[in-house]
């Protein structure tokens, strides 16, 4: 901060320096800024007879003939009474009239250029020359002394004017002591910016945050009464699932048509547009009926289990197969929107299969999660692997990751719960499907819950906005 402080204080100093010689150069050059008038007499002055164009030709170029010279100079130029000459033989006392450059004599006086009144306003450059015998200074826009109303000499040297190059010098050596500055201090500068900006978006953090949970809170109604983007959802997928079997793991449903996710990499059968990254597209009202699935002799097809999960950055519904979870989705990240997410599943499976029982698994440290009061709940439950069913237990069926039952569990569970996970869950497991809100090792979805309500799903490349 002091070397910044030095460097300001030296392009300061530039500045003034680079200032007060542009106005010492300025000053210089004003004589190169005088140019030759002419005061038109009143007749009394003129001994009787009022000034002409011929006279003062006479008079100050020694020639009447080139009064002519003398009225193409001052032709239309406004005089300090508001007139102007537009007549040779139309003059008026007080006038001010520019002469050619070799005029001289006692009549000829010097005047600096200006756009004050009364001043003269020369059409082309002025023109400069050396005060003549007899010539005396005469003050811009001003009355010689012997007409009324003239300054004296000291009221026209208490006149400051500060011609343009010296302003543009002066403004341009401070623009660039500041711009050196900034340089200088770049790192600070950012930095307070930055912790503006900070401080800035803290400041509108409540509202944003009152206005997401709206937003949030409203998804949660939305999809409760949504049964057409659920039924589309499930057109859709019936569709992909024909006589090849693709897997779709999730789908997107908004206006203007339905998005799957898919894990092929076959060509998408026709109205279906590939759209990259294992994602299908198909628009809207473009159908096709969907083919019956082929299977092995006394196999049945998979049924989904589609639940809504939020909404995506264009606003489509965004639905997935818990049946293709692979037993186990963890939801790590901001632990209330973690548990956000279970519960809105668990209402989910609630109103699509109520018969699913759920388990709960007690944990330390995690967010507590509510169950739905439709959803049959389950007390004890065994963690062995699949085998012959027995009452009480549930086993897998020949189905892929069928949903048969639910566990739950609040928190990161211990590496002998995770144990149990899998036992449970896992391949060659009993068939059952873990909602962890945590994270739970060797889960192959894992889900991270942002504290804004987003939730980004990495095995798809896709964030929703979950319900709240």
């Amino acid at each position: 901060m002091r070397r910044t402080a030095v460097v300001v204080l030296l392009a300061v100093w530039s500045a003034l320096y680079l200032g007060g010689a542009a106005l010492a150069a300025d000053g210089g050059d004003a004589a190169a800024d005088l140019v030759k008038v002419y005061v038109v007499r009143t007749a009394e002055q003129n001994g009787g007879t009022p000034d002409s164009l011929a006279l003062i030709a006479a008079r100050t170029l020694g020639d009447g003939n080139r009064a002519g010279e003398i009225f193409d100079l001052n032709r239309g130029r406004a005089q300090a009474d508001g007139t102007a000459l537009t007549d040779p033989g139309d003059l008026r006392p007080g006038w001010i009239l520019r002469l050619p450059e070799d005029a001289n004599g006692p009549d000829v006086q010097l005047a600096q250029e200006s756009g004050g009144d009364g001043a003269t306003q020369p059409d082309d450059a002025a023109s400069t020359a050396p005060a003549g015998a007899g010539t005396q200074p005469f003050v811009q826009g001003s009355q010689p002394p012997t007409q009324q109303g003239a300054q004296s000499p000291t009221q026209a040297s208490n006149t400051i004017v500060l011609p343009l190059p010296a302003v543009l010098a002066g403004l341009g050596a401070f623009l660039l002591a500041l711009l050196t500055a900034a340089i200088v201090a770049r790192q600070q500068v950012r930095r307070l910016f930055a912790a503006m900006a900070r401080a800035i978006r803290r400041l509108g953090d409540p509202v944003r945050r009152a206005r997401r949970l709206r937003f949030r809170t409203s998804l949660a109604a939305a999809f409760a009464g949504d049964g057409e983007s659920l039924r589309t959802a499930h057109g859709a997928v019936a569709e992909l699932t024909g006589r090849k079997g693709h897997a779709v793991h999730a789908v997107s449903v908004d206006d203007a048509g339905v998005t799957a996710w898919v894990a092929t990499a076959d060509a998408p059968p026709a109205p279906w547009q590939d759209l990259g990254e294992a994602r299908w597209r198909r628009p809207a009202g473009a159908f096709a009926p969907p083919a019956q699935p082929v299977y092995g002799t006394g196999s049945q097809p998979p049924s989904p289990s589609l639940v809504a999960v939020g909404v995506d950055e264009q606003g489509g519904k965004v639905f997935v197969d818990l049946s293709r979870l692979d037993g186990v989705l963890s939801v790590t990240g901001d632990p209330g929107v973690a548990r956000d997410v279970v519960q809105g599943l668990l209402a989910e499976v609630a109103r699509s299969k109520p018969a699913v029982p759920v388990a709960v698994l007690q944990t330390t440290g995690g967010p507590a999660v509510a169950l739905p009061g439709t959803m049959r709940r389950i007390e004890r439950f065994d963690p062995r692997p699949a085998g012959a069913r027995e009452a009480g237990t549930l086993r897998a069926a020949a189905r892929l990751h069928p949903l048969e039952a639910l566990l739950v569990a609040s928190g990161t569970p211990t590496a002998q719960e995770a144990a149990d996970l899998l036992a449970l869950c896992g391949p060659g497991g009993a068939g059952w499907t873990a909602l962890v809100c945590g994270d739970a090792q060797g889960a192959h979805w894992r889900w991270r819950a942002a504290p804004d309500g987003s939730v980004e799903i990495p095995l798809l490349r896709l964030t929703v906005t979950v319900p709240a």
